[in-house]
């Protein structure tokens, strides 16, 4: 067996493992079936293929297949198989890659360095639809292969100018954060940029300009298509096409009728657009309401004469705002017959964009009777309003508008003066808000309530610097975190902005969401996305039936998770962000064990040069680098002495604030010098993982710790560089750093030792939550406040 294609037939079942047998396998298709995933471990047998494509089946475990040992293939399509992680960086080792589609599933993180292997060998690289984000390569971006980024939610900056770079396509590929200056048509949704003036569209598509009953259909001749979007000259719509034809690169991406059409209104369908797998149309800026959508279809390349064009079968998808409006849609059965045309009506609600998706999903004929006439098959749009829309003219008199306008003067003048006096008598504490510019959604206080039962205590779940956390849940069944700022909280207004600033500011999947704020009265709010599984402190030494059983797998995750996270706040974000409180209580987990840092309510944005802080330290013991506690100095690389502390904690499932083997160490970390310098790291291990780790991962993360927490921090490894050591890319090079002998340190560390080992002593704990003690203190360059006068008490939280 060389040569097995089952694409399009109604197959069910799972993949069998016999087909480990067929080890002489060049060509593997499975299409549009109804096979079930997931991918049978023997596949990786099949060493000899040079094309694999599978799509579209249902179930699956959402792995990606092992494909490793296939260095010699040249076509590999694995589209909408509900595939979640990260790209494997062996997909950049197949030197011999013409053709990658992984479009339509559910990748995550950035694209790999090795991807950078294959400049030379790819042609067409199809990654649209998934879950993307960081930098995009910037061999990509100048690239002259056909590559689709769409729909993704790439944050690296600086963004690109433009949604067609060259012949990448990168409509919808940014994330809808924080950059002004980012092109509509790369946000999400196509949003419209000033006021919606438009409310009809007509296209021909794939033909020229035509009027029909007055209406101009509009041109829309252009031959691109694999990695194409183009928007009108009118601004009035757009298309994304992605996909290229199996086997037949040069495939027009227009169909055009051969014989001929006894309809009415023909010139609409002499030509249509064609796609191999992908077309959207947008109505962009629409004025708000209800429209008709109208889609005309004609089968004009297949026949119904007993030629062999009349053996194909045409069937594919369309949906319009998300919705599936037909699925295996055949235009000839519909119209009965080819060269018939047919008009499917419809209503869609718009605000601001319409989308119209044409998607072939494997089914019907794909080479017969020739290659590059299967997919979406669209001849013409029209979208009229059901309402009566804004055309921008009056039927007023003139002497009626200049009174209009006068009436409206004095309205707006009344008003202004009615709200400068109300804005004068507001209270002191809002004023931070008149220059805030927030990028997140506001809640009313009535909401609030609402979702949390006016603030039940059944439904608290934390107590932090903010004050207490409730749970709450919002009319759509969305579970949500309410942070409500207290009083009494040593965080005052200042603060509170600051963190709705920053968070709002920045998105990445391993950073907490903040859905918005609520800023009424006294009452000052955050909402946040809700954290299933509480906190990484609770999980590993919080009350024992709230720990969670943490495999090795996982904590080595959580530890890769939270250093991407880091690694976007000081490198990759618009801004750049120093966290200064990292600590297990801060790294929160969803209910699939995802790694995400919360509060940013401590954060300062690190400007440049601006690294002595001489007003406020803010951060926890046993977690600050000793240069902030001192000294006052704060870079970046007090995230990654914390972030070190932090992987301590992970590997051995302790507190380094609690654990106190002898008399004379303060923290965790303390005993892991001693063990480091006697060769013993190993003894940190957690005893509940027993003998179910990799004792090399195990080393190289516990001297990666040790790095991370070097007294001095330039010494200190940046958190990209965390992140290539901990994918394995650099190795983690054993420390040669000494335990640090009392007698020999600087007594400003010496003194930030004995301030925590005082702290420590007021700890105490209690039956609903644990505690950890937070320091806010003043400093100098001269001297340092001492902490343990104002140290306090407080109770963590989580979302």
């Amino acid at each position: 067996m060389t040569d097995f294609r089952i694409d399009g037939n109604p197959i069910s079942g799972k993949i069998p493992s016999f087909i480990g047998n067929w080890t002489k396998l060049d060509h593997l298709d499975m299409q549009g079936t109804l096979m079930e995933g997931p991918f049978p471990p023997v596949l990786e047998k099949l060493v000899a293929i040079t094309q694999l494509r599978v799509s579209d089946w249902k179930g699956g475990d959402g792995k990606f297949p092992p494909l490793q040992n296939m260095t010699s293939l040249k076509y590999l399509v694995l589209r909408n198989l509900s595939i979640s992680g990260e790209l494997p960086d062996f997909i950049g080792e197949m030197t011999t890659l013409y053709v990658l589609d992984l479009s339509f599933n559910n990748l995550t993180g950035s694209i790999p360095k090795s991807f950078d292997g294959l400049q030379n060998s790819i042609g067409f690289m199809f990654l649209t639809n998934n879950m993307l984000n960081g930098a995009i390569p910037s061999w990509i971006l100048s690239s002259r292969k056909n590559i689709d980024l769409s729909y993704n939610s790439f944050t690296g900056s600086p963004a690109p100018a433009n949604c067609q770079q060259g012949n990448v396509n990168l409509v919808s590929s940014y994330s809808s954060t924080n950059n002004d200056m980012i092109a509509t048509c790369l946000r999400h949704n196509l949003p419209c940029t000033g006021k919606a003036r438009n409310y009809k569209v007509f296209i021909n598509c794939g033909g020229p300009k035509v009027i029909i009953d007055d209406n101009e259909y509009e041109d829309d001749s252009s031959q691109q298509g694999p990695s194409r979007y183009a928007a009108s000259d009118s601004g009035k719509w757009a298309y994304s096409s992605t996909g290229v034809f199996s086997a037949n690169d040069d495939a027009n991406y227009i169909a055009t009728n051969v014989s001929a059409l006894n309809m009415t209104e023909p010139e609409l369908y002499m030509t249509a657009r064609l796609n191999p797998l992908s077309l959207k149309y947008y109505g962009l800026c629409l004025q708000k309401g209800s429209y008709t959508v109208d889609l005309r279809f004609a089968e004009i390349m297949f026949t119904d004469d007993q030629t062999y064009f009349s053996v194909g079968e045409r069937l594919f998808d369309v949906s319009i705002q998300g919705k599936k409006v037909l699925q295996d849609f055949n235009i000839a059965k519909a119209a009965n017959g080819t060269g018939k045309k047919i008009i499917q009506s419809y209503n869609a609600t718009v605000d601001g964009t319409l989308e119209i998706h044409f998607q072939w999903a494997g089914k019907g004929t794909n080479a017969i009777p020739q290659l590059g006439v299967y997919g979406p098959l669209i001849s013409a749009i029209s979208v009229t309003p059901n309402f009566k829309p804004d055309t921008g003219e009056s039927n007023l008199s003139l002497g009626a508008i200049l009174g209009i306008v006068a009436a409206s003067c004095v309205v707006i003048l009344l008003t202004l003066i009615l709200l400068l006096l109300f804005l004068r008598r507001k209270n002191a504490k809002n004023d931070e808000l008149r220059d805030l510019k927030l990028q997140t959604g506001y809640f009313s206080l009535k909401q609030i309530k609402a979702a949390t039962n006016n603030f039940d205590r059944a439904n608290k779940i934390g107590e932090g610097g903010f004050g207490p956390v409730y749970k709450g849940v919002v009319p759509d069944g969305s579970v949500i975190a309410v942070k409500q700022l207290s009083s009494k909280s040593k965080q005052g207004n200042r603060e509170f902005l600051n963190e709705i600033a920053v968070i709002s500011a920045v998105q990445h999947p391993n950073l907490v969401k903040l859905y918005g704020c609520c800023i009424e009265g006294n009452q000052l709010l955050l909402i946040y996305e809700y954290m299933e599984n509480n906190s990484l402190a609770r999980a590993l030494f919080g009350p024992e039936e709230y720990q969670l059983k943490l495999n090795w797998k996982t904590r080595r995750k959580i530890c890769l998770e939270v250093a991407r996270g880091l690694t976007y706040l000081h490198e990759e974000s618009r801004l750049k962000i120093v966290h200064r409180d990292i600590k297990a209580t801060n790294i929160l987990l969803d209910k699939d064990l995802n790694a995400k840092i919360s509060d940013f309510g401590l954060a300062r944005l690190d400007e440049e040069e601006n690294t002595h802080i001489s007003t406020r330290i803010a951060g926890t013991l046993g977690y600050m680098a000793p240069e902030y506690a001192t000294r006052g100095y704060l870079t970046e690389k007090a995230d990654v002495y914390s972030f070190g502390v932090v992987i301590l904690e992970i590997v051995s499932g302790m507190s380094n604030t609690s654990f106190r083997p002898r008399e004379d160490f303060v923290f965790l970390l303390d005993w892991a010098y001693v063990l480091q310098e006697e060769g013993r790291l190993l003894e940190l291990i957690d005893p509940s993982l027993g003998s179910s780790y990799s004792k090399e991962e195990a080393m190289q993360m516990l001297n990666l710790a040790i790095i991370c927490t070097n007294l001095s921090p330039t010494l200190r490894p940046s958190m990209s560089t965390v992140v290539s050591m901990l994918d394995g890319k650099i190795p983690v090079q054993a420390p040669t750093t000494k335990s640090r002998d009392s007698s020999s340190m600087d007594p400003r560390i010496r003194s930030y030792e004995e301030m925590s080992q005082e702290s420590q002593a007021h700890s105490i704990p209690t039956d609903d939550q644990w505690f950890d003690t937070s320091i806010s203190a003043q400093s100098s360059k001269e001297e340092i406040t001492p902490l343990s006068q104002s140290s306090k008490l407080t109770s963590d939280h989580s979302l």
